[in-house]
């Protein structure tokens, strides 16, 4: 997965209904009928929610009759999850600006000590301060 493609992804989940339908949708497989009523919102504007998620590849859809039911595309996680951990580090410029000082208008001091094998992941399951 490219940065452009993650990106992506990240703008698909910078919604907070849309976060809150993903919720939902780990929990189980949902219809946009039964979405609507616990957003208060239109059944459009759902499906509009649904359509960035699948354009996305977050969420599947599966037709039953003619309802169609909506699901987590738990494999795209994986692949997400995957993509974050092997981000490039920025080390390098990071001691580039250490080696410089503190900016003119900054007084903060540059803090050393910081692990060389800090991924995202890491950080967002809380292992790394």
């Amino acid at each position: 997965m490219d940065i452009r493609e993650l990106a992506d992804v990240f703008k698909a989940l910078g919604d907070p209904t849309r976060l809150q339908i993903l919720a939902l949708l780990n929990v189980r497989d949902c219809c946009v009928c039964e979405l609507v009523p616990l957003f208060g919102i239109s059944q459009p504007a759902v499906s509009k929610h649904l359509a960035r998620l699948r354009a996305a590849r977050l969420v599947r859809e599966n037709r039953r009759g003619q309802w169609v039911f909506y699901s987590l595309n738990r494999e795209r996680l994986k692949e997400i999850v995957a993509a974050i951990d092997p981000l490039p580090g920025l080390s390098g410029p990071l001691k580039e600006l250490a080696n410089r000082g503190p900016a003119p208008m900054c007084s903060a001091e540059p803090t050393t000590g910081t692990p060389a094998a800090v991924t995202p992941t890491a950080v967002i399951k809380g292992e790394v301060r």
